[in-house]
């Protein structure tokens, strides 16, 4: 992972033992990103996550689904 990479995600997830036993939130929520994935997983839309989850913004979403493609892809490519 890159230092950009990685300050994106600093900006996007934070982990902290303290909040939700440690799970990956979108930052300044209590959402993990793993409801995201399920959702896409389930076939329901990214608007419907955000009427769900109002605290998570478009922008956080578009951040991670961005850093998990280009991780996927460096993984396949390597």
């Amino acid at each position: 992972m890159t230092l950009e990479q990685k300050a994106i995600v600093s900006e996007v997830i934070w982990v902290d033992p303290d909040r939700m036993s440690g799970t990956p939130c979108f930052k300044g929520t209590r959402v993990p990103v793993q409801h995201l994935l399920d959702y896409i997983e389930g076939n329901s839309t990214i608007d419907e996550f955000f009427k769900d989850y109002p605290s998570v913004t478009r922008d956080q979403v578009m951040h991670f689904l961005e850093l998990a493609k280009e991780q996927l892809v460096e993984c396949v490519s390597s």
